[in-house]
């Protein structure tokens, strides 16, 4: 088998597989007990989540550990429901129709489906699925509280200018205060596809809101965190014993959290020589693409992309057909975001870039990661190549 889909899922590694395991038999105590094993246990919890704050600059008490990357998202939009001063709003007499939230249009569908829940709107992208900043600009309006754009795509790869969004964000709420405006402004970025190949810091972000996914950087399944900055109010999205500051209540899952941070660390100490490899095996597969008898059209960022994603597009061709074909070669790969892929829908994505239906219709996201070598991927671009070259003839023995 190659796996050519670890935008959708990477294999827990080694490290945080040994991590975990006495947690799930002889450090089973739940952390809220009051005798002495479970006290070790919540320490243990706690220099996790301490070691995972430090990873992107921050303090453990800035996380709130969650199932994931989707509740993550959720309980950042809470910050819309907790209720502006009545008095603010009287001052700020703007009509009721205006924005609350603004979403990148490429964002995934647990961010946009979380913004359908308030006044929206959607700011462009250009056609490699870099944020628009001026149609930014346009649609903020005196009544936005939360802008949400991914740090990098989860389809393309693309990273975003976080840096210049907070500093439009900051430019904002100064221009609000001179006006008496006091309705609060806050950024969130979804990190998850980012954590295994950027160095983040929420200092150099500028944001006040950050998901963060441990399946995505080899640490288990069902965990995550959102890194709240000081002074964002939000409301709890489950409610019971008061566990994550009163903010997500629920026995805390002490083996997920511990892989997590010992997942991060490991992948952390290798950004740059990770960066290298996938740079080098992605030029091996495109080289090998290339031959094929249909021109393929990359749709990666050259400069501004995770180095370890690949999606491309077979103009004429049906995506879904030839991963079916690899499939039975033993090459797993997929045709966008896995939850969209199985429900047979066409990526939003790639319509918001620009490309045409058939163009969607022929595109692949192909991602690399740890279990990738240059033989495999050699490999996997010959045997893409040559199902790309069946479906071509087959296209053109049917045309006859």
């Amino acid at each position: 088998m190659i796996y050519l889909d670890y935008a959708a899922a990477t294999p827990v590694s080694e490290k945080a597989l040994r991590a975990m395991e006495p947690f799930f038999t002889e450090d089973f105590f739940n952390p809220s007990a009051a005798y002495y094993p479970a006290k070790l246990v919540r320490e243990k919890y706690e220099t996790a989540k301490n070691e995972i704050a430090h990873l992107i600059g921050a303090k453990g008490t800035d996380l709130v550990m969650t199932s994931g990357a989707t509740e993550s998202n959720e309980l950042a939009f809470s910050s819309l429901l907790t209720p502006v001063n009545q008095k603010v709003q009287a001052r700020i007499q703007t009509p009721q129709n205006l924005p609350e939230v603004l979403v990148l249009e490429t964002e995934h569908a647990a961010v946009l489906e979380n913004a359908k829940r308030f006044s929206n709107a959607l700011v462009k992208v250009d056609k490699n699925g870099l944020i628009i900043l001026d149609d930014l600009k346009k649609k903020l309006s005196p009544a936005t509280r939360l802008i949400s754009v991914s740090l990098a795509n989860n389809e393309l790869g693309t990273i975003q200018p976080l840096a210049e969004i907070a500093e439009l964000v900051r430019s904002e709420r100064m221009n609000r205060l001179r006006r008496g405006n006091l309705t609060p402004l806050y950024l969130h970025s979804d990190a998850s596809q980012a954590l295994n190949l950027i160095d983040i810091s929420v200092a150099r972000l500028g944001v006040d809101l950050l998901t963060l996914n441990s399946a995505k950087v080899y640490g288990p399944k069902g965990v995550g965190a959102l890194y709240v900055a000081h002074g964002v109010k939000l409301s709890p999205v489950f409610l019971g014993g008061g566990q994550e500051n009163g903010l997500r209540s629920g026995t805390e899952n002490v083996p997920g959290v511990i892989g997590f941070a010992t997942a991060f660390k490991e992948a952390k100490s290798h950004f740059s020589s990770n960066r290298k490899t996938y740079e080098k095996l992605t030029k091996i597969l495109e080289t090998e693409l290339k031959q094929s008898k249909i021109e393929p059209k990359f749709l990666k960022h050259k400069k501004s992309s995770l180095a370890n994603f690949c999606p491309v597009c077979f103009p004429g061709l049906d995506a879904e057909r030839l991963i079916y074909k690899l499939e039975e070669q033993g090459v797993l790969l997929s045709t966008g975001a896995a939850c969209a892929a199985s429900k047979g829908k066409k990526s939003h994505v790639l319509k918001a870039i620009g490309l045409s239906d058939a163009e969607i219709a022929g595109s692949l996201r192909i991602s690399l990661g740890r279990l990738n070598t240059e033989d495999n991927v050699r490999e996997a671009g010959r045997l893409i190549r040559e199902a790309v070259d069946e479906e071509c003839n087959r296209i053109g023995e049917g045309d006859e």
